[in-house]
């Protein structure tokens, strides 16, 4: 534990020519490149050939959250522009209801120019549908992150009006506006569940053609939903990990899920770090429950540092089993749970065999993650790809990572 809380984030640093970070996608999202780390050993291929490098009988697990238009502008009266970003729902404190919502509605916020708004009511005028909307702003609690309550006439719902009024809030680090055909493009192919700031980037990859080719080759595909937060785009400021705080994002798994995984012994190949996080945390639910089988669900939570904490010697395939029996207790088929689960060097993998994932911001958390997977072997990964032209960050090329201890098992 003292192990990881101490990890430098300057070890995890590399020289990241801004030429290489990849500012728009490829036309053809299979068309992408793909490297290939098996046990050591370095190579590529292209994208769209993914299907032929996953064995039959496997089951791969998408992150089917959607990216919402989030970004929201407001022009005073003065002529200030004041920009409100949503990241998470405050009231109601559901995914699902606050976008159902036709007149008004909380949200934990970012506020730029937060010093041009004082007090006072934020308003701006759309049209949703036909129809003249006035949607208004106010800002009910102050610090790092905001609380806005924001208000509107004409009957929309929410996400009827982020459609028409918000803005989709690609990476800083593009160095861009968003542009019309980021709508598409910034989105997976398999998008479903409306929440994400960000988008599972891994995802990004793959198109209708290459999932069916997996299907064909006897590949079990299933999806998982985590809300990838802002903090996706926070730096490690502080010297050591241990200081640096996670942020907390919404997971959503169902039972038909969970019972796929027992089948499959517990073992799985996940597209993108947000699917590993969300299935790395689901052993540790279910430590919770195996321990409290009484635990109400709204207390279901997975923090920083429990993986390191936790002494608990349950198997996979038992936690995932005390989660299935947790549901049915519950009658429920969906389980609904928050994580701020950090996976760097000296944690151990329980669910997660093999990642299908693109190259990551240098002194990043994600950087982190990819190497304790692949027992600190990040670097040649990273020189194999600057040295073979691979495009890096969320509109880059994409790896598929699979270690030595798990080669035979996939």
């Amino acid at each position: 534990m003292d192990n990881t809380r101490n990890i430098a984030i300057a070890e995890y640093d590399y020289d990241l020519p801004d030429e290489r970070i990849a500012k728009y996608p490829l036309a053809q999202r299979d068309t992408s490149k793909l490297l290939l780390y098996n046990a050591g050993r370095v190579s590529h291929d292209t994208f769209g050939n993914l299907p032929k490098h996953i064995p039959a009988g496997s089951l791969m697990i998408f992150n089917n959250t959607k990216v919402i238009q989030a970004r929201l502008r407001f022009r005073k009266e003065t002529g200030a522009t004041i920009e409100i970003f949503c990241l998470e729902p405050e009231s109601p404190n559901d995914y699902q209801l606050i976008f159902q919502e036709t007149s008004g509605c909380s949200w934990r916020c970012l506020v730029g120019n937060s010093s041009r708004w004082k007090s006072g009511v934020l308003k701006q005028q759309f049209s949703v549908a036909g129809r003249d909307v006035t949607l208004c702003a106010e800002r009910i609690e102050t610090g790092a992150v905001n609380c806005v309550r924001f208000t509107w006439d004409g009957g929309c719902s929410f996400a009827e009006l982020l459609e028409v009024a918000g803005e989709l809030p690609i990476p800083p680090y593009l160095n861009r506006k968003t542009e019309e055909k980021d709508k598409e493009t910034y989105q997976t192919v398999y998008s479903k569940i409306k929440g994400s700031v960000a988008a599972p980037t891994a995802g990004l990859h793959f198109t209708a053609a290459v999932m069916q080719e997996l299907q064909d080759n006897g590949v079990d595909l299933a999806e998982v939903t985590l809300h990838v937060g802002a903090g996706t785009f926070k730096p490690v400021k502080s010297d050591s990990i241990g200081e640096h705080e996670m942020h907390e994002e919404y997971i959503e798994v169902s039972l038909g899920l969970l019972r796929k995984l027992i089948v499959a012994g517990g073992n799985a190949i996940a597209v993108g770090t947000t699917s590993v996080r969300t299935l790395e945390s689901l052993y540790y639910l279910g430590v919770m429950v195996n321990e409290n089988p009484d635990i109400p669900e709204e207390q279901l939570h997975v923090s920083q540092w429990m993986p390191y904490d936790n002494t608990c010697t349950l198997s996979t395939v038992e936690a995932l089993e005390s989660l299935v029996a947790y549901m049915e207790h519950l009658g429920t088929d969906r389980l609904h749970s928050h994580t701020q689960i950090i996976i760097a060097p000296g944690y151990k993998y329980h669910i997660v065999k093999a990642i299908v994932t693109n190259f990551h911001q240098p002194k990043s958390t994600l950087l982190l993650l990819v190497s304790a997977f692949v027992g600190g072997n990040w670097k040649q990964i990273y020189d194999y790809a600057l040295a073979n032209d691979f495009r890096f960050l969320s509109y880059g090329d994409s790896s598929l990572l699979i270690p030595y201890k798990n080669s035979a098992k996939l």
